[in-house]
């Protein structure tokens, strides 16, 4: 999934790597070529432009631009085709700036092989051709939807309109190279894939593969390294099991495996290990562990708060997982939060989630709240009131565990976030990446429900949690920065080497993020971008030298004739641990 994550009411932002163009085409290079190096087809999606949709709807118009479309949806996909040569490529249910791309030679064709060079064949989306009648009203038959469709460039159908293609051919209606060229590009890919020669694989090693105690240790060591803590007010993480007897464990997601739309698993599975299990395997009988949920995920339902509050009065501190819910959509979810086809108009805690926490503050007691997500929500009060906030986006089957793991401190959280967290629905879009405009800060005063200025008269527009953005239970200092040459041509590649202290006690993992300004540019460009990352193991009291490389040609833009050049001029580089937390800013001239 290439798509861009900007609009948080859109129920795929959970399929997605995030808000960052570079961050989503980094992550899908490795996607693309993880899959490609043991003999399998990948299949990026969506084809073009698909993550934007009118009012957060799946699967809506998205409006845009020429140069938005190349600068910004085109970029991963045309450094993923670059780089990885995917074999096949999948189109998209809906229009850009009204045309749809499924039915467009210019998308299908001009673009995606002439510019872009791919070679593979192209997947339609289920029922995607179909839409073109059924949808789009873009054509009046399925006949016409198949044509047109083929023509465009779609080469393998996921619906029955192609069905129609030998009758098209036999009435002269269609050419039938049209047909050669399609079955061409599928039989190629099948070929270099071996199928031929070896079609069916063998069987008999799914169970020996399939949840085997390797592939449980990998999908642990992804929750582990993919949790973001974004509050830990006066260190109370990792709790400290020494000061407490009982722990209250409560929410909608404390005793509940989340998989996340696609998976192929129902709401009430018990394939995965939950919060509630994780932290009863690493505390064992040393403290009392008391679990309700207190509430549902979705509904108006308040009677159970009562219960919830109960075990927290009993119990020495309160660990709340709260969050959304998401199932395979092939498979009759039920009360959906988040996934395909399930958007929200607003992005505040569904149901009663927010009573809960409010009503568990009451209590006086400590208070750790475990974000459990598809998507980032809008949870100020969180933020403000929480004593500690954990965020894990729907981390597979070891999620509890690695949770539990990271709550005691056998594990040092050291996940950033790739998507940043809005103040309020109407703080959204909230990405960082916008454009100096977009941030007017002479103008923006930020204002309050008690002192009303402007902007947003009664809020401020910058995110709650950047993009980038997350803490450890260790401490990093930037000591020093310095870059090969002020001076490029460009042909160069910028050369970032920084050192970085761990002063804290624990062992950790810092991600180190170089983001690049254009000061002054001919049509305007965002504030910042991020163009490289890495993230480095470091041990309590070392330092570390890290090198950070970006091709000066990562830094150009489509000008007024939407030709992609690197102006001449300043651009400012800038290190820092999260894209609103900058420790160097050094100065580069390209000639």
């Amino acid at each position: 999934m290439l798509d861009i994550a900007r609009d948080l009411r859109w129920g795929r932002i959970e399929e997605t790597f995030g808000e960052d163009p570079y961050l989503i085409s980094e992550m899908g290079i490795a996607f693309v070529k993880g899959y490609q190096k043991k003999g399998l087809t990948c299949t990026p999606k969506h084809f073009l432009a698909h993550g934007t949709p009118s009012g957060g709807l799946n699967c809506a118009n998205v409006s845009g631009g020429e140069r938005e479309l190349r600068s910004l949806y085109m970029y991963p996909f045309k450094r993923v085709i670059s780089e990885t040569q995917p074999l096949s490529l999948m189109s998209c249910y809906s229009s850009y700036d009204g045309l749809v791309v499924t039915g467009s030679q210019y998308y299908m064709t001009d673009i995606l092989r002439g510019e872009l060079g791919f070679k593979g064949y192209v997947y339609s989306d289920w029922g995607s051709v179909e839409r073109l009648k059924t949808f789009h009203h873009a054509v009046a038959t399925r006949e016409e939807a198949a044509k047109v469709a083929l023509i465009a460039g779609v080469d393998l159908n996921v619906d029955s309109s192609y069905e129609t293609l030998e009758g098209l051919v036999k009435n002269g209606k269609l050419d039938e190279e049209y047909i050669n060229q399609a079955v061409r590009r599928v039989l190629s890919v099948k070929f270099s894939l071996g199928l031929f020669e070896d079609p069916y694989g063998n069987p008999s090693k799914v169970e020996k593969i399939v949840h085997s105690l390797k592939n449980r240790s990998i999908s642990k060591m992804l929750a582990d390294e993919s949790a973001v803590l974004v509050k830990n007010e006066n260190n109370i993480l990792p709790l400290d099991l020494k000061k407490y007897k009982s722990i209250a464990l409560v929410g909608p997601n404390s005793n509940q495996t989340v998989f996340g739309d696609y998976s192929w698993t129902h709401s009430d599975t018990d394939e995965g290990i939950t919060l509630y299990n994780g932290l009863k395997e690493v505390l064992g009988n040393k403290i009392a562990l008391r679990q309700v949920d207190g509430c549902d995920w979705w509904s108006q339902d308040k009677t159970h708060i009562q219960d919830a509050v109960k075990v927290a009065e009993e119990s020495d501190i309160v660990i709340v997982a709260v969050g959304t819910r998401s199932t395979f959509l092939g498979r009759s979810p039920k009360y959906s939060t988040s996934g395909e086809g399930f958007d929200l108009s607003s992005l505040e805690l569904p149901g009663v989630q927010d009573d809960l926490l409010k009503a568990l503050k009451k209590t006086g007691k400590p208070l750790v709240v475990v974000f459990i997500a598809g998507k980032p929500l809008a949870i100020p009060w969180v933020k403000k009131e929480a004593d500690a906030v954990l965020v894990q986006w729907y981390g597979g089957e070891m999620q509890g565990r690695s949770l539990a793991d990271i709550l005691i401190g056998k594990v040092n959280p050291s996940g950033r976030l790739n998507i940043s967290f809005p103040r309020s629905t109407g703080n959204t879009p909230c990405f960082y990446n916008h454009f100096i405009t977009d941030r007017n800060e002479p103008f923006d005063r930020p204002g309050s429900l008690e002192e009303p200025k402007g902007h947003y008269i009664f809020d401020r527009p910058d995110p709650l949690w950047a993009f980038g953005y997350g803490l450890s239970y260790t401490n990093f200092r930037y000591l020093n920065c310095t870059i090969s040459d002020s001076v490029l041509t460009q042909k160069d590649t910028i050369k970032v080497e920084v050192e970085i202290e761990n002063s804290g006690e624990f062992n950790g993992k810092e991600v180190i993020q170089l983001y690049v300004r254009d000061k002054i540019s001919s049509v305007a460009t965002p504030v910042k971008q991020l163009k490289a990352f890495k993230k480095e193991f470091i041990k309590a009291g070392k330092c570390k030298k890290i090198m950070l490389e970006v091709p000066v040609s990562e830094l150009g833009l489509y000008n007024d004739r939407m030709k992609y050049v690197v102006e001449p001029g300043e651009f400012d580089i800038q290190i820092g641990s999260a894209s609103d937390n900058i420790f160097f800013h050094k100065t580069i001239t390209v000639e």
